[in-house]
């Protein structure tokens, strides 16, 4: 009789529990401002008290109003909805918990619309990062990464800084190298000879009645080391209206070269034949542009000049390398590695 009664027991609670976790997944939550909770399956406002069914007691039961966390309360379900793809309804306006979640679910919809336009697919699985500079979509072992370029200026307190340094049409014998980058290799070397660029841009204007984003710091000017000096975006994103090519460097023992006659070049005539050029795209939300060359490059050391305008070009180069062989490069996002 006692091994029945055991069994029983347990038959009851193998058949109860399923019951009660349940009603507990399905069940919504009133957050208490102790820190508490209510698992509920619904509930209804009366005045100043909240009545709800109790998805654990299965009954009907009241507590005053002022004692729910109204805002964490929306926040735990709007976190716990699965696939929660339509906007939240407000169809009571008396209700605090659905003005709150209303109101929370606008500001994450907002939030969220405006990070995917500052992260958008370049890959399957694989976003530019909300940061700035140059990034170019390289592929190592199969797999998509983006790499971040920097400029030969080599100071990496500024990596993600735009700097320029002016150089303008014949202001230099042909002669004169106006880029220096040392070392015969870049320290970014790409794996694949057509490289798509993402360059940041200048952050777009807020929607009418938005507030303006704010400012990190004042401009500084750039040490142009004798070429004529401009105002640095500490924001570091460029302008749509520079043209981009991708221009092949001069190899030395320590060095790689360019001179004042290759600028001069580049400003006027006909493209040279040791330059790329390249097409752009402003890509929706205008927060990046991607750049893409024209014709495959071959490998080799290589920059990418910005021509700031029909008279001046910017010597402060992206430099890189095309070295299918090379080994993974370092300042790099994945896939894997995305939150």
């Amino acid at each position: 009789m006692k091994r029945f009664c055991t069994i029983a027991v347990a038959l009851i609670v193998l058949i109860t529990l399923p019951m009660a976790l349940r009603a507990q997944a399905a069940g919504d939550r009133l957050i208490m401002k102790d820190g508490s909770f209510q698992i509920i399956t619904k509930y209804q406002i009366k005045g100043d008290r909240v009545r709800f069914f109790s998805a654990e007691r299965e009954d009907w039961e009241e507590i005053p109003k002022n004692l729910v966390d109204w805002k964490a309360t929306a926040e735990w379900k709007l976190e716990h909805e699965s696939n929660r793809k339509a906007p939240v309804v407000l169809t009571n306006p008396n209700d605090p918990g659905q003005v709150e979640a209303a109101k929370i679910d606008a500001e994450e919809r907002a939030a969220r619309e405006a990070e995917l336009q500052r992260m958008p697919v370049v890959a399957p699985g694989l976003r530019l990062p909300d940061e700035s500079g140059l990034w170019v979509l390289d592929t190592f072992n199969g797999q998509p990464e983006l790499v971040h370029v920097t400029q030969s200026n080599g100071d990496l307190n500024r990596a993600y800084q735009h700097s320029v340094k002016p150089y303008e049409l014949g202001s230099a014998r042909g002669s004169h190298e106006v880029v220096q980058i040392d070392s015969y290799r870049a320290q970014v070397e790409l794996h694949v000879n057509q490289p798509v660029f993402y360059m940041s841009l200048d952050r777009p204007k807020p929607p009418k009645g938005a507030p303006e984003p704010a400012q990190l710091s004042a401009t500084i000017t750039v040490n142009t080391h004798g070429l004529s000096s401009v105002p640095d975006d500490k924001h570091a994103h460029s302008s749509p209206d520079s043209r981009y090519v991708i221009l092949a460097l001069k190899v030395g023992k320590n060095e790689r070269t360019a001179t004042a006659g290759e600028m001069d070049a580049l400003l006027a005539g006909p493209t040279p034949t040791n330059v790329i050029e390249t097409d752009k795209q402003v890509l929706p939300g205008g927060y990046w542009m991607k750049i893409t060359p024209k014709s495959p490059l071959l490998v080799g050391q290589y920059a990418l000049v910005e021509i700031l305008s029909p008279k001046d070009v910017n010597t402060d180069v992206w430099a890189f390398g095309v070295n299918p062989s090379a080994n993974e490069n370092s300042d790099i996002v994945t896939a894997i590695n995305q939150r």
